[in-house]
């Protein structure tokens, strides 16, 4: 959980950077400062099971950071913890559904579809490739990596679409040719929560 909160206070500048190109350039900024607080509460307590450290990390998105990527990431972690809510241990079942209560929270809110140019096309194909890799007999750490790369090509693939929904559809044609904000922090994130996992399974 610490990297997850580091990641995105680490990599604030690039987001916002990237949020410029057609946004209000505060993505980074607002998403720095809502990980910072949560990776200090999250360093505060002497220890935290995963579904806690997301329950905090969704309720301080909640309600220190604005925009709409807060109500956004704020439920996204929220629900994903209440999946996992009295589980000590994770299999890849738990990912899965885990993964799923997270796509749902942000479609729920934002009803944003894959194709739109948001985070939703960065969640699903990784969730899928999670999925599919689980279904072909893969191991829980190969599909956790087939989750990786997906990730990094959802986020790559958002560069040749047209946003449809968000601050971005204004522009038109003329949001094609630059990645997606969301989508961005969305791969910074479930790349690390990935590795991280992915590290505690290889000991």
């Amino acid at each position: 959980m610490f990297d997850l909160a580091d990641i995105i206070v680490r990599e604030q500048g690039k987001l916002s950077e990237i949020d410029g190109q057609t946004g209000d350039g505060d993505h980074g900024v607002n998403m720095g400062k809502g990980f910072r607080i949560a990776g200090e509460r999250l360093r505060a307590l002497p220890s935290f099971t995963l579904p806690e450290g997301l329950a905090l990390l969704g309720d301080t998105l909640l309600s220190d950071i604005g925009g709409s990527m807060g109500p956004l990431y704020g439920t996204f972690f929220t629900d994903m913890s209440e999946v996992l809510d009295g589980k000590d241990s994770l299999d890849a079942a738990d990912f899965s559904a885990m993964l799923a209560a997270g796509l749902a929270a942000v479609q729920g809110l934002g009803e944003a579809k894959p194709g739109d140019k948001t985070l939703v096309d960065v969640i699903v194909p990784a969730s899928q490739a999670f999925n599919a890799a689980v279904a072909e007999g893969k191991s829980f750490t190969e599909a956790l990596e087939a989750l990786q790369t997906a990730a990094a090509a959802g986020l790559e693939a958002t560069r040749d679409m047209v946003a449809k929904v968000g601050r971005a559809s204004r522009l038109g044609e003329r949001s094609r040719g630059t990645l997606d904000a969301g989508a961005a922090s969305c791969d910074m994130i479930l790349e690390t929560l990935a590795a991280g996992l992915i590290k505690q399974l290889a000991t």
